[in-house]
C-alpha cells in the first residue's frame, strides 16, 4: 500500500480526486473505459465535488457504487443522494453510464444478482473495475462490510445483502470484487481514525478492511490521522 499524507481533510480529498482523474485517462488509453465505484461518507463529497471540477474523458466513465442503504430514493441516507449533490450535478457524465444499486426492488436477493451481472457486461467477466474507492469506519468496515456480518464469508457472490447495521440493512461489493479491482483508493482522514489508519496499513485481518488486497492500494489521508495528538 502507498501512503500520501496531507495537511488536511480537504487537501487528502483534492489529492484523491487528481488520482482519480489521473487513472481515468490512463484507463480510457489503455481499455476505452474507465470504471470506478465509489462509497460514501463525509470526507468522500469533498472529494467527489473536487473531481466534478477536473478534466477527465467523462463519456467513458462508467460509475457503480461500493455500496447503499436500503432506504427511499432521495433519502438523506443514500449515498447515491450525496453522490447526484457533490458530482452528478456537476459534471457531464452521461445519465445512461450513472449505475446505482437497486436497493428499492422488493426482492433485494435478485437485485443484488442483477447488479453483478451489470457489473459483468460492462467491466468483464469476472468483472474487473479500474478503481474502488473504499472508506474505513471508526470499526474498521469498509463498504458495507462490517464486523461480525456474515457478508465477510460472501466468496460465491460479487454483490451481497447485509444484515441491519445502524439501522439499516445495505447492498455491497464483497471482498472478491474489490479484490479483482486494478485500483484500491482508499481515503481516511481525522484523528477518529488514527487507530484504524494503523491497523490498515498494517494489513489487520482482524478488521474488515485489513482483508482487502493491499498490493494496488494507495492510502490518502491527514496528518491527524497519522501523527501522535
Amino acid at each position: 500500500m502507498k501512503l500520501e499524507v496531507l495537511a488536511d481533510a480537504a487537501a487528502a480529498a483534492a489529492r484523491a480526486a487528481e488520482f482519480i482523474a489521473a487513472e481515468a485517462r490512463d484507463a480510457v488509453r489503455a481499455r476505452g473505459v474507465f470504471s470506478l465505484a465509489v462509497s460514501g461518507g463525509s470526507t468522500p463529497w469533498l472529494m467527489l465535488r473536487e473531481l466534478a471540477r477536473l478534466d477527465l474523458p467523462w463519456q467513458a466513465v462508467q460509475l457503480f457504487q461500493v455500496d447503499e442503504r436500503i432506504a427511499p430514493a432521495g433519502d438523506t441516507e443514500r449515498n447515491l443522494t450525496h453522490i447526484g449533490d457533490t458530482l452528478l450535478k456537476r459534471a457531464p457524465l452521461p445519465a445512461a453510464q450513472v449505475h446505482a444499486m437497486l436497493v428499492n426492488d422488493a426482492d433485494l436477493e435478485a437485485a443484488a444478482a442483477r447488479y453483478a451481472q451489470m457489473l459483468q457486461r460492462i467491466a468483464g467477466s469476472p468483472a474487473v473495475l479500474d478503481l474502488v474507492h473504499l472508506g474505513l469506519g471508526p470499526d474498521g468496515h469498509t463498504a458495507s462490510l462490517v464486523p461480525g456480518d456474515a457478508v465477510l464469508g460472501v466468496t460465491d457472490a460479487d454483490v451481497a445483502l447485509t444484515a441491519s447495521y445502524m439501522g439499516r440493512r445495505r447492498m455491497t461489493l464483497t471482498y472478491p470484487m474489490l479484490n479483482r479491482a486494478r485500483h484500491v483508493l482508499w481515503l481516511a482522514t481525522g484523528a477518529d481514525k488514527r487507530a484504524m489508519v494503523t491497523r490498515l496499513r498494517a494489513g489487520d485481518a482482524a478488521i474488515p478492511a485489513g482483508r482487502v488486497d493491499a498490493r494496488h492500494a494507495r492510502l490518502f489521508t491527514d496528518r491527524a490521522a497519522v501523527l501522535p495528538a
